[in-house]
């Protein structure tokens, strides 16, 4: 079940990130899913380096966690935009 879980909320929450960056057009549901689990990680990440809280990785399923893990999201696209654009937009 924690498999599905991630599936969605990664899906949802690297679409969300996706319509912020504005790169949604150039990302279809796989790269979505990707940059959402991958955020996640980023952001649970983040949250325990300055003390903030965990993610959803963690079990920690709260509106915290889907906050770091949509920031996270974000940080990775804005990343994947300055290497592949010269810019974050």
């Amino acid at each position: 079940m924690g498999i599905l879980i991630w599936l969605v909320l990664g899906g949802i929450i690297g679409w969300i990130a996706s319509l912020i960056m504005r790169t949604d057009a150039q990302q279809g549901l796989f790269l979505n899913i990707v940059v959402g689990i991958v955020g996640a990680l980023i952001g649970g990440w983040l949250g325990g380096l300055f003390g903030l809280g965990g993610d959803i990785n963690d079990g920690d399923f709260s509106i915290s966690g889907l906050l770091m893990s949509l920031v996270g999201a974000i940080v990775l696209l804005a990343i994947v935009n300055l290497f592949r654009r010269g810019r974050v937009r």
